[in-house]
Parts: C-alpha cells; structure tokens; sequence
C-alpha cells in the first residue's frame, strides 16, 4: 500500500511539471511569434516555475492520490495567465498585439467558469482545488490592472491589489479570516473584475469610457469587500461579547 501511495504521489507531482513544460512552450511560441523581449522571457518563466514550486508543495502537503480534472483546467488557465505575465510584462517596451492578449486573457477568463463545473460534476472538489483557482484569478486580475494603470494611472492598481491588502491584514487582524456565507453578489462581482478591466485595455473604447470601466470594476470591488469586511467584524463583535447573566444569577449579585 505504501508503493502504490508512493507512485500516486509522484505521479500528481508529474503533472505539476508538465503543465511548466506547457507554460514555456507557451512562452516559446509568443517569444517566436513577437519577438518578445528579456523583461516578458522572465517575468513568464519566473510565473511558470512559482506555480510549479507553490503548487507542488501544495499537494505534497495534502496528499491528494489523484490531480483530478478540474486541476487540469486550472492548471491550464493558469498557463495563459503565464501567457498573459509575459505580454504585459514585456509591454513596458513594446505594445504586445492586442489580439494575443484579448485572446489569451478571454480564453482564461472563460475556463474559469469551467473547473468549478468540472469538480462539481466530477465530484472533485477540493480546498486545494478552490484555493488554486482563486490564487489564479487573483493573479490573472492583479496583471489586468496593472496592463491597464499604464493608461489610465496608478489608482487602477487598487483592484489587484486589494485582495493581497486583505490577505496581508488578516495577519494582523485574525477575525478577518473567519469563513464568509455564500454569496452570488460577491462571486459577480468577481467575475466581473477580469471581463471590465480586459475591455478596459482591449483598446475598443475611448480613454473616457475606458476611465469609467476601471472606475467601474473598482467601485464595485470595493462595496463588495467592504460588505464582507463589515460583516466578519460585525460576527466577530457578536463572539466575544459575553453571554448574558441569567435574571437569577443579576438578583443574586
């Protein structure tokens, strides 16, 4: 049983590797088809062993005998998010085709509505799963906002980084980490984050409209996370204070 423990172990641990072989081959064939520079060579192979390590440690630790399928989706939107690492990274020289990056950025966008069916249907759900595809989408949205704070400024950068701004204050604040209730309201708003700030920098609209998109994507980031910040302090308040003194027990004292 510890052979075959072992072997399931190892073969998981495979995947992880070939999914950083598809990243650079990925990155090969947008090296070749623009003539990418160093800053996108590095910042794309950087992406690709990172998720390789983190998520190879991950498993480990959890000891998952089977990558599943909806891992796999994942993994592979995680490749064009690489994809997408590399272009805005190496738009600081260069303007990237906006075809590649729409493409590569809708392609993402789209599978992340799939892996969740996939686990669901498949009856693979996993924390690891659910954490992966949220790390991605984090990621993916962070690299949006900083493609488009190139037109429209710094304040864009807001909504990638507002979730990390959570995660860091969670470590000083502890209550912050307690399990939220079930939203659609927040799960679109998610959503909505990657499809405003993609149509903010595909270049189809005006610097105006494009202003407004991002102000959009930003103004609704923010009702949403301060609604749930609300309600994890609000909860929180409720736990600590003290249970009320039995009528009895007030005449006694």
């Amino acid at each position: 049983m510890a052979l075959n423990n072992t072997y399931d172990a190892r073969l998981v641990q495979q995947e992880t590797a070939v999914g950083a072989g598809v990243q650079v081959l990925l990155l090969a064939l947008i090296g070749t088809a623009i003539g990418m520079g160093p800053a996108g060579w590095l910042s794309g192979l950087a992406f690709a062993i990172a998720t390789w390590a983190v998520l190879s440690r991950a498993l480990h630790r959890s000891r998952l005998r089977s990558f599943g399928a909806a891992n796999r989706v994942t993994l592979g939107r995680a490749t064009l998010v690489g994809g997408v690492t590399a272009l805005v990274a190496d738009s600081f020289q260069s303007s990237p085709p906006v075809s590649l990056f729409v493409g590569l950025t809708a392609v993402a966008l789209i599978l992340d509505g799939v892996d969740g069916k996939v686990a669901r249907r498949t009856g693979t759900s996993t924390p690891l799963g659910a954490r992966f595809d949220m790390e991605v989408d984090a990621f993916l949205i962070l690299v949006l906002s900083v493609y488009v704070s190139m037109e429209l400024g710094p304040w864009v950068l807001l909504i990638g980084g507002m979730r990390y701004v959570f995660v860091a204050a969670a470590r000083v604040w502890p209550w912050l980490t307690a399990a939220l209730p079930p939203s659609t309201a927040r799960k679109t708003v998610a959503a909505l984050q990657g499809v405003l700030l993609l149509l903010a920098g595909s270049g189809l609209l005006p610097y105006a409209a494009n202003f407004g998109v991002a102000a959009l994507a930003l103004g609704l980031l923010v009702w949403s996370f301060g609604r749930d910040v609300l309600w994890l302090y609000r909860t929180s308040r409720t736990e600590q204070a003290p249970a009320p003194r039995p009528v009895r027990e007030l005449v006694a004292g």
